[in-house]
């Protein structure tokens, strides 16, 4: 069998988890952060998994390591590399941008850990930008003006289609109805 870093036998060709220290962890969280900006709690989240893993193969309690995971994320947010507010600001731009419904957007940010306060405060329902997510999705989708095809038999599907993924009725009847005018 090949052997990994620590001489151990390797399983299923992957290399043995390292073994969990504070200066490990610390390079993982920047590493991590480089490459992506999250909240304190996704943050945790991959840590933990490190953590689980590294103390499943080695035979360790993971629950030793949990303080030194709370004291790495505690100094990120302290030193300003994981802002909840601005990874919330920017993820719910790019998902507006993208199409999604404010509910959508409320419901993908509290899905990375977000705080209902925050979501709440970023995640404003505003009728105008909520029309325009709207005739976003329906363009991505091929939905009301967008359709290649007859727009009348398929109007009930186009309108269920947009209602699914959160905007309101009047919101997607709106925009299927729509003559063009956003076209």
């Amino acid at each position: 069998m090949p052997s990994t870093r620590e001489g151990e036998p390797a399983q299923a060709g992957r290399l043995a988890p390292r073994r969990i220290d504070a200066a490990y962890l610390r390079r993982a969280a920047l590493y991590y952060l480089e490459r992506y900006s999250v909240p304190a709690v996704q943050l945790q989240r991959v840590l933990l998994r490190k953590v689980e893993r590294s103390c499943r193969h080695h035979e360790l309690d993971p629950q030793e390591f949990r303080a030194m995971v709370d004291e790495i994320v505690t100094s990120c947010v302290a030193s300003g590399l994981v802002d909840d507010r601005r990874f919330a600001e920017a993820r719910a731009q790019s998902l507006r941008r993208k199409g999604r419904s404010a509910r959508a957007v409320a419901a993908g940010l509290a899905a990375k850990g977000v705080g209902r306060e925050l979501v709440a405060e970023t995640v404003v329902l505003d009728e105008e930008a909520e029309l325009e997510a709207a005739r976003v999705a329906a363009k991505r989708k091929r939905l009301g003006p967008w359709s290649r095809g007859d727009r009348a038999a398929q109007r009930q599907k186009h309108i269920a289609t947009l209602a699914r993924a959160g905007f309101s009725l009047t919101i997607a009847r709106a925009v299927i109805d729509d003559a063009g005018e956003g076209a």
